[in-house]
């Protein structure tokens, strides 16, 4: 069987063959797979013209919808990639891990449209003034780049790696060309089958190569990202390439990396922070047989603890069953392929050069089912090194699979100087129950890691867990983890958009935006905003209101009924030494009174006012000052309904703008709203 690519519409095999993939469990043939012959700046050219122009045309509340009914779809169907995953050696929760998890970084990412406005592009941060007349200012946009995000993708999570990128890039606009790990191609290629068949995605956002890729990214350009995922030493030299140097390619990479789990002095034997301890460790070296970037490569345990450290977890790894994950009890598979089993081994028999192996057997090792021989299994390997600031190799060579190493530390400054021996982690975690201890450790290791995880009973039952990057945190880490970040919720969607700062006149920058710019134009609004549906209102529409003279009355009515008697609002005789000239009405106070002029109070479009943004009292109010206010339309963003029963509405941002018989503000405010649409059937 050939594994295809998708390329340019259509399901294409390569020529020849490039790679013949197995079952890791039992080594029966797979399939070839092959991309010779495919026309790599075509396929780039075809990405950005017919995937980013469909793309782009998008708001993000559109492509925020777009991933979630993708996500509906994949978890409908999500048991026909079980059986295929196991092929790569996974058992049930490797495989849970690397298909519902890559699922849910789409139902993540799709959320995000929440803080996105309902635009094609993002408008970042607030206008910046420039002029002392106020008619010219400053801005900045962000749009998507009108390139093509190239993934090049490691062989451990198949179908997790191409999710978790993917989400990204089409919340922002970007269309992807993936290009998984040959060995285990066949998984992602089923996956993607059923993405290109649910026909969610427009045609061209995403295509897939399965084969080794060679030239994919020598046609990228500037406008292109390139995100790896893999070895440090590959990643390095792909980032070199004279294509990605000369053109400044963005270059996002996430490579494996030495991490480390220190145990907390204070979690001693018969704590709930040890049993914790041994337990996150013996998982994270097992879990997809340790072949994960964010394994526990280094065991870091006070020097007095490290003997009982090896015995409770040789005791722990001698339970874990190796073998076919259909078989019961079975709780760790095989390695992704045979290859990997030699690459892992090669590291073993280097490291065993500078320390001892405690618990485990390279030859000499059950299993259950499966083929020992035609089989990618391997034993977890325990190291300990006595002497880490000297025997070094445990800080530079990685076995990337069931292998990790007992270190032992005198204080926890030494622990932190260990941890950096690693030069640089994608995550690090601390186990203990002392608060100022993990705050030490966190603040003084945090510049050599890209995350860092600390552990005690308060929340270890809910914890994702040392080895878990999460869709809303970013994922990457300095040094040898690559310098680059990952996910990160909104911070990965704006890796895709191009900063641009504008200039001009506050209207000119309203109009762009779609967002109300101080010194607009306000024209008054006619009828009433509150009698306009969300269809109808239009930006910079201003509602002038009558004017209302504070009384010192007003003020006592309000502590009275509010219960906040404040000093400076109800004792003239306390504000000396205060910035307050006299008795001072309620900033509450101002913006219910806002609250009363700017309502119109019959039924209409507007359903309820949900909450209250950027809130800021500017200047004292005192008895005598007339104020009035200026409701000015600021933004609108659509809502989708939640069903065929649901009122068609969108959100609509108001700007309050109290001011006094100055002229000056007093008392600024957004106001959410939630305004009922004109067409129901949208």
């Amino acid at each position: 069987m050939k594994i295809q690519n998708y390329v340019q519409g259509k399901w294409k095999s390569g020529e020849g063959t490039e790679l013949e993939v197995f079952n890791s469990i039992n080594g029966d043939f797979i399939g070839s797979v092959s991309s010779l012959g495919l026309d790599y700046e075509a396929i780039l050219d075809y990405g950005r013209k017919v995937g980013g122009k469909a793309l782009r045309k998008m708001t993000f509340q559109e492509r925020g919808l777009m991933l979630k009914a993708l996500a509906l779809h994949l978890h409908k169907n999500k048991k026909k990639f079980y059986g295929l995953s196991a092929a790569t050696g996974a058992t049930k929760i490797d495989s849970w891990i690397d298909i519902e998890g890559g699922i849910g970084n789409l139902f993540t990412n799709a959320s995000l449209r929440k803080q996105f406005p309902d635009l094609p592009y993002y408008v970042d941060g607030d206008g910046i003034p420039m002029s002392k007349g106020g008619s010219f200012m400053g801005h900045h946009i962000m749009v998507p780049k009108q390139g093509v995000a190239i993934h090049i993708n490691a062989f451990n999570f198949p179908i997790w790696g191409m999710l978790e990128k993917i989400a990204v890039n089409l919340m922002a606009g970007v269309p992807a060309v993936v290009k998984p790990s040959e060995f285990t191609s066949y998984l992602t290629e089923l996956m993607v089958r059923e993405i290109i068949d649910s026909k969610i995605l427009p045609e061209g956002a995403l295509q897939l190569v399965v084969g080794k890729g060679h030239g994919i990214i020598d046609h990228a350009n500037y406008q292109d990202v390139v995100t790896f995922t893999g070895s440090a030493a590959t990643g390095k030299m792909l980032k070199g390439q004279e294509n990605i140097v000369q053109n400044s390619v963005p270059f996002n990479l996430e490579a494996d990396s030495l991490n480390a789990s220190v145990l907390g002095a204070d979690a001693v034997p018969g704590t709930p922070e040890f049993d914790i301890f041994i337990k996150e460790v013996q998982k994270e070296m097992t879990v997809k047989a340790g072949q994960k970037c964010t394994a526990i490569r280094r065991i870091l345990v006070p020097e007095n603890l490290i003997d009982d450290v090896e015995k409770a977890l040789a005791n722990r790894l001698a339970k874990n069953t190796i073998g076919d994950p259909s078989m019961e009890g079975v709780r760790m598979g095989a390695l992704a392929s045979k290859l990997q089993v030699d690459r892992v081994r090669a590291n073993v028999e280097e490291l065993m050069k500078s320390q001892n192996i405690v618990f485990g057997d390279l030859d000499n090792f059950d299993i259950i089912g499966g083929s020992k021989e035609k089989g990618a299994f391997f034993s977890p390997i325990l190291f300990r090194n006595e002497n880490p600031l000297e025997k070094t190799d445990v800080h530079n060579i990685e076995a990337f699979g069931p292998v990790s190493t007992l270190i032992p530390y005198k204080g926890i400054d030494e622990a932190v100087e260990i941890v950096k021996m690693g030069k640089g982690s994608l995550v690090t975690s601390i186990i203990t129950a002392d608060d100022n201890l993990a705050t030490e450790f966190v603040v003084e290791a945090a510049h050599t890691s890209g995350r860092i995880l600390v552990l005690n009973e308060s929340c270890a039952k809910e914890s994702t867990g040392h080895g878990s990057p999460m869709p809303l945190l970013t994922h990457g880490g300095p040094g040898r983890a690559g310098g680059g970040e990952e996910m990160g919720g909104k911070r990965g969607v704006l890796h895709y958009l191009q900063r641009t700062a504008i200039q001009g006149n506050p209207q000119t920058i309203t109009a762009i935006t779609k967002q109300f710019q101080v010194g607009a134009k306000q024209p008054e609004a006619n009828p009433h905003v509150f009698r306009q549906h969300f269809e109808e209102l239009t930006i910079g529409d201003t509602v002038f209101t009558h004017k209302h003279t504070v009384l010192e009355s007003d003020i006592n009515n309000f502590a009275q009924v509010s219960g906040d008697n404040f000093y400076a609002h109800v004792d003239e005789t306390s504000l000396e030494g205060t910035i307050f000239e006299g008795k001072v009405a309620h900033g509450y106070y101002i913006l219910a009174k806002a609250a009363g002029m700017f309502v119109d109070p019959k039924k209409g479009p507007v359903l309820l006012n949900y909450g209250i943004d950027e809130c800021r009292f500017i200047k004292p109010v005192y008895p005598g000052t007339t104020i009035g206010v200026r409701f000015t339309v600021k933004e609108k963003i659509n809502q989708e309904k939640k069903s065929e029963d649901d009122i068609a509405k969108g959100i609509v941002k108001f700007m309050v703008d109290v001011y006094d018989q100055t002229g000056e503000t007093v008392a600024l405010a957004t106001i959410l709203t939630m305004v009922k649409k004109l067409d129901q059937s949208k």
